[in-house]
């Protein structure tokens, strides 16, 4: 019967989901140029076509010329990059499936691939380190506000069931909620989390004009950074909701939470997680994530850690118990399409183990 929580519907606004999985928005780099292919389209299109609820996409970035790294990272703005996302929409609609694009600044984190002046509040990519760009003027904070919004009026007008914020793992929007990152003294930096949240709630309030009330707005938020895993935003549960409530408040409907192992409680006291902390305390709908259906955590696997498949037990108990509302699956649906279909079913035999090497292939 505990199953029947993970394919239990879910609506919020116009986003009717036939059950609770989201596949979570993991970096391919299969779009040339910054142009997703037709594989590309049949790739989130298998997802579909296998039940997955709601697939958000792999990160994409706005019109700024440093908002990605990576050549092969696909890009939301320009004449063929859009022509080639309505493609994907187009096919993932036709399998019956629901696709939210997840909108991305990488900011100050460094790569091969970028181009033009690199995007940070202070000029820094980890606390303690040496500012190695000029940190964003007004006018260039105010283009960036500008290129998120536009990108979600883009993805409306392309179809798309939803938009995603990327506000985690030390990208350009949590660079300034982290006080590692962001130490600037005017209104977008401050010392408190409520103050430097102020980046994070104009680019909501630009996109909640953008798209208008009833299309759905999702944000990623993460406490670990990649440039330190222990790092948290919000000590307390007061943090958390002096962090949160402001971005609700903006216009975000949905918070995606983002953890390394979605069981581990977020506060001593609680055995509620991120996400669980994140609905009890604004109210609004939660996604929560990490390592689900695996035994090893995501981190591990880019060092070449396997992971076997693990029990959902443990997940569905607190989806039943209505901690979260939605449940975010990476590496899992990754490798295996088919995934949801063998849950459903109880098809545990057929699950698939995770090595490194999937990362380098559409399945």
């Amino acid at each position: 019967m505990a199953l029947d929580a993970l394919f239990k519907p879910f609506e919020f606004k116009s986003l009717k989901l036939p059950n609770r999985v989201v596949m979570a928005p993991m970096t391919r780099s299969f779009s040339p140029g910054g142009v997703p292919t037709d594989d590309v389209a049949a790739y989130y299109r298998r997802r579909a076509e296998n039940q997955v609820g709601l697939i958000i996409t792999e990160g994409t970035g706005v019109a700024r010329d440093a908002s990605l790294n990576d050549a092969n990272v696909p890009r939301f703005h320009g004449e063929k990059e859009l022509a080639a996302w309505k493609t994907v929409v187009d096919e993932v609609h036709a399998a019956g499936g629901l696709i939210a694009p997840q909108l991305w600044h990488v900011g100050a984190a460094k790569g091969k691939d970028v181009l033009g002046k690199i995007d940070s509040p202070s000029g820094l990519s980890k606390k303690g380190g040496n500012p190695f760009t000029e940190p964003m003027t007004d006018a260039e904070v105010a283009d960036t506000i500008a290129a998120f919004a536009d990108a979600a009026r883009n993805a409306k007008l392309l179809g798309f069931d939803a938009i995603e914020l990327h506000g985690a793992h030390g990208y350009l929007i949590d660079q300034f909620f982290w006080e590692g990152t962001n130490v600037r003294s005017d209104a977008f930096g401050g010392p408190t989390i409520a103050d430097r949240s102020k980046f994070a709630a104009e680019i909501l309030k630009a996109v909640r004009a953008a798209v208008g009330p009833d299309y759905p707005v999702i944000i990623r938020l993460s406490q670990w950074k990649q440039q330190d895993y222990s790092v948290r935003n919000a000590e307390t549960p007061q943090l958390l909701e002096a962090w949160l409530q402001p971005l609700a408040d903006a216009g975000a409907d949905i918070f995606h939470c983002s953890q390394r192992r979605f069981w581990e409680p977020e506060f001593e006291g609680s055995d509620l997680n991120f996400a669980g902390w994140a609905k009890k305390l604004t109210g609004a709908p939660t996604i929560t994530v990490g390592s689900v259906g695996l035994s090893g955590e995501f981190i591990a696997a880019f060092g070449g850690e396997g992971s076997q498949p693990a029990s959902i037990d443990g997940l569905l108990e607190r989806l039943e118990r209505n901690e979260f509302d939605l449940v975010g699956v990476g590496r899992a649906l990754l490798q295996d399409p088919e995934w949801v279909v063998k849950i459903r079913e109880g098809r545990n035999d057929e699950l698939k183990s995770f090595e490194r090497e999937a990362l380098g292939v559409l399945y």
